[in-house]
């Protein structure tokens, strides 16, 4: 372990006013839960009395059919990256809450199959094979609708964890697609077979604005503003170079980018467009402030796509989907900040480093010395704003130090008054948040940025 120390200039910087407590999750949440209370009236309003099993189990497949539709939608929404929920959630919180979410759906989704199935089948005294037969065979848009149900299924399965862990990102981001299919071929039968929605020109008019502004929100954000970004900035790769074994940055150059609003600690979407690479989009995270004519990557070696970035030529040209992530200086309120690095999740905090005003101490973990990528970048800023770097590496062994509350708190006695970034590989990641907690810093002011997709 080896520590860069010296006098405290940093302090001495303007801070920004302290800030209250954000409430966008709140009134996200709320605006979420909102929209379901007014789903479940649907079914109120048009359900006068419920007599028996089989009205019992086919309100029941109604009501959890509603759910489902409404939150096919909403995650569908949550990943539109539209920047007013990108920049005030976090790129993180967005895809918790989408992950969850999509297991409710899922949940929801199999609920109203089978009780729909039993219910009807009950109403018509027949078997539930039969009446399965009957419904999607006989039944406007049913075909269409059980398209789409085993293609959410599918993606569900892809989407747990074990799966995840053996398929690339860029795997899993195009299979991903199939769920904006699903759901376009869902959306049919909930209008002709729905009973909410069958002779209610009202609650068809509710259901068609809600789901044509969610195809408008992804079809601009996703599409348009992407093409139109490219169009308009013109990036191109400058320059490729090594900072440490398997990892380098790409510098890049374009036109307007300040217009692109960047700050330090986000991320962008990579499309870079060269053989083999130009079919996929990666998170990178910019490595240095942006400048009015300058953006810059660092990338590790974590697969094909990202090797090959490795060989880009100057002139390259880059669109870029972004600025992403809430990972930035407008999440501070204490005047004292920890960034703790592991690995090459130094990138969004190397940039954070150099811009983030006050009091800042960094803690940066690799392998070994020579994984310490940016290292005389991180010592020159350190320098010039009178900051503390510990780097802390796990072989020679000698200089190793388990990441403990104990092992922090030897490092900064001060650590429970400091606000704390955290940017690292998932188990470093994980390892990092329960001995700041253990520290006693409450949650709220501890950020992450995960590595995990």
């Amino acid at each position: 372990m080896s520590t860069i120390s010296h006098p405290r200039r940093g302090a001495a910087r303007s801070l920004p006013p302290r800030r209250a407590p954000s409430l966008a999750p709140l009134l996200a949440q709320g605006a979420i839960w909102t929209g379901a209370v007014g789903v479940l009236g649907l079914w109120w309003t048009d359900t006068s009395s419920v007599v028996g099993p089989a009205d019992w189990l086919t309100d029941a497949g109604r009501i959890t059919g509603l759910l489902a539709g409404y939150g096919c939608a909403v995650l569908v929404a949550l990943m539109a990256r539209i920047p007013l929920l990108d920049h005030r959630l976090g790129t993180d919180r967005l895809a918790r809450w989408h992950a969850m979410g999509g297991r409710y759906t899922i949940s929801l989704l199999l609920a109203h199959t089978l009780l729909i199935i039993w219910g009807y089948a009950l109403a018509s005294h027949s078997g539930v094979l039969h009446q399965t037969t009957t419904l999607v065979l006989d039944y406007p848009d049913m075909l269409k609708a059980t398209a789409a149900f085993l293609l959410l299924l599918a993606t569900a399965v892809v989407s747990a964890r074990a799966a995840r862990r053996r398929m690339s990102y860029e795997t899993w981001h195009y299979l991903h697609f199939a769920t904006y299919l699903a759901v376009f071929l869902a959306f049919g039968h909930q209008l002709s077979n729905g009973a909410d929605f069958a002779g209610h020109r009202p609650a068809q008019l509710a259901w068609y604005a809600l789901y044509l502004t969610v195809t408008a929100l992804i079809t601009w954000y996703r599409f348009v503003l992407p093409v139109r970004r490219a169009l308009r900035h013109r990036l191109r790769v400058t320059n490729v170079r090594q900072e440490a074994p398997g990892v380098f940055s790409v510098h890049l150059t374009g036109h307007h980018l300040t217009e692109l609003g960047a700050d330090p600690g986000q991320f962008f979407r990579w499309r870079f467009l060269a053989p083999g690479l130009w079919w996929t989009a990666t998170p990178y995270s910019l490595s240095a402030p942006p400048l009015p004519h300058h953006l810059r990557i660092t990338v590790k070696e974590a697969g094909g796509h990202s090797a090959a970035l490795a060989y880009l030529r100057p002139g390259t040209r880059v669109w870029a989907e972004g600025p992403y992530g809430s990972f930035t200086a407008a999440r501070r309120r204490a005047p004292k900040v920890l960034l703790l690095a592991g690995g090459v999740g130094i990138t969004p905090l190397r940039a954070l480093f150099e811009t983030l005003p006050g009091d800042v101490t960094l803690i940066y973990r690799a392998r070994r010395p020579e994984d310490l990528a940016l290292r005389s970048e991180l010592d020159a800023i350190a320098v010039s704003r009178g900051a503390v770097v510990h780097y802390i590496v796990s072989q020679p062994a000698r200089y190793s130090s388990p990441l403990t509350a104990r092992a922090l708190n030897r490092l900064i006695p001060d650590l429970a008054a400091h606000e704390v970034y955290v940017c690292g590989p998932p188990g470093m990641t994980e390892a990092a948040l329960r001995a700041l907690r253990g520290a006693g810093i409450p949650r709220r002011r501890i950020h992450h940025e995960s590595f995990e997709f």
